[in-house]
């Protein structure tokens, strides 16, 4: 039977195989799961996101949200699966069991969501983002903030969102206009406009909770006198039931090349002067609390991508098998048509995206693995060390899975032709619905400005250093398996070249040079993206040559195959581009710091 969304087995392969969850599944961790439960969670959610969320995708698309007198409506459709998911806690998998969650391990959390995701997103989203709330109240809130907002925003019974960009502050946030004056009851008044606001209004839930970026009067400029507050739809009073609605408003939702089911808005606060809002933490320390939710968006941007990747590459080989068209080439002209998979470039377009593909969706599960050990790991240092490495390459996730993620469902639509350009299939939705990843939580560029400015230098560099040192024990694992040795070979020379360009740019970010070395760092992080790449492949190549070893069943042979021809057509097709976007990094050609505004015509 065709797989849908997500290749059930590849899923299984990097969770079980690759990276052995089911050591976390052992000791007193997560008491209430073992693998057994856990396939279990996997099967059913698929099957829920296959049978009741996937047909509702086209549907919202189609039927889009109206949004009439500051109200926002979704389809219909929506409504009853989203009480089904609602009902059957899916939103709230990985949430710990003390905030009101189930208290699963996150890397089976995030393979759920890739279901949820790549079925319907923008209903996976309603389900979810208040979960991200709900976690800055659980960690900076008061008491009575946490047993108010946190309950309910895990149950989903209340949405959340975060209100952070303006007109005038995008990536800049500490350009923001929005004030909050305090009041003598300790809480604050606020006004001013937000936009880009994911959620912002809608009527799944009774009520949205609001996390608010503004500036108390007298505090200081910049990032340093931002504060955040709580600022619900509706009020609470002392019993939970809801009192009177608070002066926030949704004035308007975008129209948008894709994820048009979603609620994108803009919103007023105090535009009758009463928008109540609640400190969260102290003043000031907005951006840091803010930060703690954002470093998650940016995981499931990436995861996101990931999604739409997956089940545009599966519809494009269910495609591909099925389409028949042309003779085989070295047939006689009168042979009959063959099915398209037959035919080289298009089984070289497939090959393309499922070395990628299997790279992203391990690289993801890496960075939960990662996740695990800072959590769970034997030691201080060890933990410390996971949480620097899921640091250092959340910027890669978000950004590199975004670009490939939507490479790959370009390439899909591909695989249709003509076909795939029209709205009779979903990978033409697919490819509109994943652009919006490179520039959700942080644009590509944000995202590489982070890495060089920031994450690079972790530890005086020794983070960097380990995460070398992690892709070489990987390579000479490989080099013991005779079939693996050239392909480890080229990986160890690509990673060693990524520690040398790593250190040139490093160098120039430093010197006068600065803003060339900031020409080139979204090129540079894409090609640390490559090696990841590489690294992951190689590694799933590892896992599956040892497994061929081992008199695997029949129908697992093709599928251990399958990775090891991944592994050899990346490193052997793809890497040789990538090391000579690292050649052109070394050169660092300064031309686009040079040129003159003018230079760039339009005038």
């Amino acid at each position: 039977m065709a797989q849908q969304l997500v290749d059930q087995r590849d899923m299984e392969f990097v969770i079980w195989e690759q990276f052995d969850n089911e050591r976390f599944l052992n000791g007193d961790i997560y008491p209430a799961f073992n693998k057994k439960t856990c396939d279990m969670i996997l099967k059913e959610g698929r099957k829920i996101a296959i049978n009741e969320v996937l047909p509702t995708m086209a549907e919202s698309e189609k039927v889009g949200l109206e949004f009439k007198d500051g109200e926002v409506k979704v389809p219909e459709c929506m409504k009853p699966v989203f009480e089904v998911l609602k009902e059957g806690e899916w939103g709230n998998l990985a949430i710990p069991e003390e905030m009101g969650g189930q208290g699963a391990p996150d890397f089976i959390a995030s393979a759920v969501a890739e279901y949820l995701m790549s079925a319907n997103w923008p209903l996976n989203a309603y389900l979810a983002m208040g979960n991200g709330t709900a976690a800055m109240i659980q960690r900076y809130g008061t008491e009575e903030q946490k047993k108010t907002y946190v309950p309910k925003l895990i149950s989903a019974d209340w949405g959340g969102t975060m209100l952070l960009t303006e007109s005038s502050a995008g990536s800049d946030v500490g350009a923001l206009e929005t004030t909050a004056n305090k009041n003598p009851d300790g809480t604050y008044t606020l006004s001013g406009n937000k936009i880009f606001i994911t959620n912002g209004e809608h009527d799944l839930c009774e009520n949205i909770i609001h996390p608010v970026l503004a500036r108390v009067e007298g505090a200081p400029a910049g990032t340093k006198g931002i504060s955040i507050f709580i600022v619900p739809k509706y009020f609470v009073n002392d019993d939970g039931s809801l009192g009177d609605r608070n002066d926030i408003w949704c004035t308007g939702i975008e129209h948008k090349h894709g994820i048009k089911a979603s609620a994108t808005c803009s919103m007023a606060m105090g535009a009758k002067g009463t928008c109540i809002g609640y400190l969260l933490g102290e003043e000031n320390q907005g951006m840091k609390i803010m930060f703690n939710m954002m470093n998650g968006a940016r995981m499931h941007t990436g995861l996101q991508a990931l999604s739409y990747a997956s089940a545009s590459y599966l519809m494009a080989v269910n495609y591909a098998r099925e389409r028949v068209q042309m003779r085989e080439l070295g047939q006689p002209h009168d042979a009959p048509a063959v099915p398209i998979i037959n035919h080289p470039d298009v089984r070289r377009n497939l090959l393309w995206m499922k070395s990628y593909l299997g790279g992203l969706r391990s690289f993801y599960q890496y960075m939960d693995y990662q996740k695990e050990i800072s959590h769970h790991g034997e030691t201080d240092e060890e933990k410390k060390l996971a949480n620097d490495m899921f640091e250092l390459l959340t910027p890669v996730i978000k950004s590199y899975l975004a670009n490939k993620g939507y490479d790959i469902c370009v390439q899909s639509m591909q695989v249709y032709a003509g076909a795939g350009y029209t709205n009779d299939y979903l990978v033409e939705q697919y490819v509109r619905d994943c652009k919006i990843t490179s520039i959700f939580e942080g644009t590509c560029g944000i995202q590489a400005m982070d890495l060089l400015g920031r994450k690079m230098g972790m530890e005086g560099g020794m983070v960097f250093m380990a995460f070398l040192g992690e892709i070489l024990k990987t390579v000479n694992q490989a080099k013991e398996v005779e079939s693996l040795k050239d392909l480890a070979e080229r990986v160890e020379k690509m990673a060693n070249k990524l520690g040398e360009i790593a250190a040139h740019l490093g160098k120039n970010a430093m010197s006068p040079k600065y803003k060339t070395a900031f020409a080139h760092s979204l090129p540079y992080l894409d090609v640390m993206g490559d090696t990841i790449m590489a690294w992951m492949n190689l590694w799933r190549a590892l896992v599956a040559a040892q497994k061929l070893e081992g008199n695997p069943k029949k129908k697992d042979v093709s599928f251990y195959d399958g990775q090891i021809k991944a592994a050899e057509f990346f490193v052997r097709t793809i890497v040789p581009t990538s090391m000579g976007r690292m050649d052109t990094i070394v050169d660092f050609c300064p031309a686009a710091i040079d040129i003159s505004d003018d230079g760039f015509g339009g005038l």
